[in-house]
Order: structure tokens, then C-alpha cells, then sequence
């Protein structure tokens, strides 16, 4: 006789009889709002009826102050899920333009919104899901004059930023203005989260003192992403941000959360405050934000800089270098999943890496004009640099790379 499957209330029984593991709370991040209305107990009754949350969980989220760092990838899914919770003021921090490239992943927009600010196609969004949220929209992007007062307003950071100069500025001002903020990091098939609190553990500069050599990380317009892994970590970061605001459960407070879809596996890393940090360590250094992140991170290097000095072309020179018959021995250095989608007619691809590691340096011909392109122009830089430092000296790059090739030379090719 086989054995059944347990039903509704069998399986009930057997989760509730399981015992958590001890939980180490925080305090709820903001004061609960005097009262909720009809329409919203209406709305939120199945948070209500949820013992953790409840009126009093709901209340908070209510009065609450959210800032989203981007309405992209990771921002999409955030918004719409802290929209749907019901927290009462969402801000949209974001300057880009929605793309048709975008669409694959940034699920809070639409064909509709081409061409137009991510920001306000994200407020539109957001009140078809929730027109109760008050959306604050800051169309601007963010920099060192203006982080601090813009997260003054709120209670709570959340950051789905793609790149490194943004993510240490958006630590460090909410270390040097008390604020929590959650983070999320995605490529390819990988994501990483956490929540950074200076009050109660790490900052993000105790897991990365340093940004990584400029070239070493692609980024996601270089390596690419699952689009759906933007809906895992960006749920995982608004998971947080609701544990954080009401005061239920165990915030990833010196925790990371490492998630690899391909292997469907989830990973936690505890962080420990870094005694050293120049931030929030025993004898801090950083005492202000920093004069220049993008030059702390370096997004392209010294030896890139120098390499590009005299040594740099317009997609439209490279054009007029062609129609001339200019004898031409143009390199597209990115990836051959790249190449597939766009090229440059006469272009050969010798991918950065071979360049790098020297495997491909006997292709490059000593009699011929070397011309390197990559998609934007930061790994054909990198490029460039290690061909001048085997001795091509006459070597060039084209500035803005591919994208610059299609919005000026050729827009019938397609971009991503």
C-alpha cells in the first residue's frame, strides 16, 4: 500500500511543528502610522491576518520612507514589491532613459516607455500597482553635492546600482548619516545581498576595502545577466527591507546571501566589522565622502590612460579611414557572445583576454594600422595598453566603441 501525500492541513501541521532557529531581531526601523483606512485593510489583509505583521507591522510600513538607487534590474522588482507592501513614500533615484535593451529584465517598464526617464516610467508602474504610495522622483543623477541630502529623506537605502564608484558612495553616505541600506549585486547567474547598518555590523567597505583592478569585472552590458535573477535578488532585498521597517526576523546584517541559479543553491557568509575599516573601524580615516570615486575605482586604469594619450579615434574616423582605402587592421575585442549580436564590417575578433594574457599577440601585424573597439571603449583601453607595452606604438582605439559605431555610422546595426 503506497503512502499518500499529506494534505493541506497535514502539511500545516508539520511546518508549524518544526522549531525556528533562535532569531536576533532589530529594533523597528520607523514609528507606526496612526491608523490605517478602509481601502488599505482592504488591500493589505492577507499581511494583517499574518501574526509577525499584523496592524501594528503594517502601520510602520506605512509611515515609512523608502529610497530605491536605481530603477533598473534590481530596482524594477524592488519598487513593485515595496509598492504592493504597502510602504507609504517610495523615492526613484535614476537619470537613464528606458532602452529597448532593458526590457529583458527591467520589468517595470514597458515598450511604451522607450526613450523616456526610468524614474517617471517607474512612478507610472507604480501607480497601477499602488496608487496609495506617494512616489518621489529625483530625474537626476547621483553624486557627491547631492547623496546626502537626498537620503536625509528617507529612512531606509535600498541599492541596485551596476557599478562600483556608485556602490562605495552610497556606503558611505549612509554610514556618515546613520542610515541602514540593502544591497544587491547580480552577473551572469550569480547574486549576492545584504543589509549594511554601521549601528549594528559591517559596511560594505569591511566586505570590499577595495574596488577591483579596473577591467577585472565586467559589467552586466559587458558579461550580461539572467534577467530573472533580477526578480530573485531584488525579492530578497525587499524580504529585508520589510524585516528592517517592522522589526520582524533576522536581518542579513553581517550576513551575505550568495545565490547561484544555474545550481539553484543559496549560501550565507557572515562579515564581521572590519576593526581596520577606514570608515567604521576602531580609528576611522574616512571622516567625508571621498573627492572622487570615480577615480577610486578606477574604471579605466593608469596604464590605459597613458596608452589612449594621442591614440584614440571617432567611430566617424574609423569610417573615413576605411571609405580611403587606409590599410586597416581593426580588432573587436569583446567576447564572441558579443559578436554574434553586432560587428564592425571588417573587423576581426581577438577577444581582451587572449590580448592580455599574450596568447594572441602573434596575430597583430607589425606593418598594418592596429585599430581596437570593444563596446564602449573601457576594455579596448585595456587592450590598447598591453599591445603598446609589446611594442606597438602605433596602435589606436575608437572612443565609445560599437555604441558610438551604431549611433553614428551605422544605425541600422543593433545595440544591447
Amino acid at each position: 500500500m503506497g503512502i499518500s501525500a499529506p494534505n493541506e492541513r497535514q502539511w500545516a501541521a508539520i511546518l508549524t511543528t518544526e522549531p525556528r532557529g533562535v532569531t536576533v531581531a532589530l529594533p523597528p526601523l520607523v514609528e507606526p502610522a496612526a491608523e490605517l483606512s478602509i481601502d488599505e485593510i482592504r488591500r493589505y489583509s492577507r499581511h494583517l491576518i499574518i501574526p509577525d505583521v499584523g496592524m501594528d507591522g503594517q502601520k510602520r510600513l506605512k509611515n515609512a520612507k523608502v529610497l530605491a538607487v536605481g530603477a533598473g534590474g534590481l530596482g524594477s522588482p524592488t519598487l513593485l514589491y515595496l509598492a504592493a507592501a504597502g510602504v507609504g513614500t517610495l523615492g526613484i533615484i535614476d537619470f537613464d532613459t528606458v532602452d529597448e535593451s532593458n526590457l529583458q529584465r527591467q520589468i517595470i517598464h514597458g515598450v511604451s516607455d522607450i526613450g523616456t526617464p526610468k524614474a517617471e516610467s517607474a512612478a507610472r508602474s507604480i501607480a497601477e500597482v499602488n496608487p496609495l504610495v506617494n512616489v518621489v522622483i529625483h530625474n537626476t543623477a547621483l553624486d557627491r553635492d547631492n547623496v546626502k541630502e537626498i537620503f536625509s529623506q528617507y529612512d531606509l537605502i535600498v541599492d541596485g546600482t551596476d557599478n562600483f564608484a556608485t556602490r562605495y558612495m552610497v556606503n558611505d553616505a549612509a554610514v556618515l548619516l546613520g542610515k541602514p541600506y540593502v544591497w544587491g549585486s547580480i552577473y551572469r547567474f550569480d547574486g549576492q545581498a545584504s543589509v549594511f547598518w554601521e549601528e549594528h555590523g559591517p559596511c560594505y567597505r569591511c566586505l570590499y576595502p577595495e574596488p577591483p583592478p579596473p577591467g577585472m569585472v565586467p559589467s552586466c552590458a559587458e558579461g550580461g545577466v539572467l534577467g530573472v535573477l533580477c526578480a530573485s535578488i531584488g525579492s530578497i532585498q525587499v524580504n529585508e527591507a520589510i524585516k528592517l521597517i517592522t522589526g520582524i526576523g533576522e536581518p542579513l546584517v553581517g550576513r551575505l546571501m550568495v545565490y547561484d541559479a544555474l545550481e539553484m543553491e543559496y549560501r550565507k557568509i557572515k562579515v564581521r566589522k572590519d576593526p581596520d575599516c577606514v570608515l567604521c573601524g576602531d580609528n576611522p580615516t574616512l571622516t567625508d565622502l571621498m573627492e572622487d570615486y570615480e577615480d577610486f575605482c578606477g574604471a579605466v586604469s593608469v596604464e590605459a590612460q597613458e596608452a589612449t594619450f594621442n591614440a584614440t579615434i571617432t567611430a566617424r574616423e574609423l569610417k573615413d579611414w576605411q571609405d580611403t582605402g587606409k590599410d586597416v587592421f581593426l580588432v573587436d575585442v569583446r567576447e564572441p557572445a558579443e559578436w554574434e549580436i553586432n560587428r564592425i564590417p571588417g573587423a576581426v575578433l581577438i577577444p581582451k583576454g587572449d590580448i592580455l594574457s599574450g596568447a594572441a599577440l602573434s596575430q597583430f601585424p607589425q606593418d598594418r594600422q592596429i585599430v581596437l573597439h570593444c563596446k564602449s571603449g573601457v576594455r579596448s583601453a585595456e587592450a590598447l595598453a598591453a599591445l603598446k607595452a609589446a611594442g606597438f606604438k602605433d596602435a589606436v582605439h575608437v572612443q565609445g566603441g560599437i555604441v558610438s559605431w551604431v549611433s553614428t555610422v551605422d544605425p541600422s546595426l543593433p545595440s544591447y
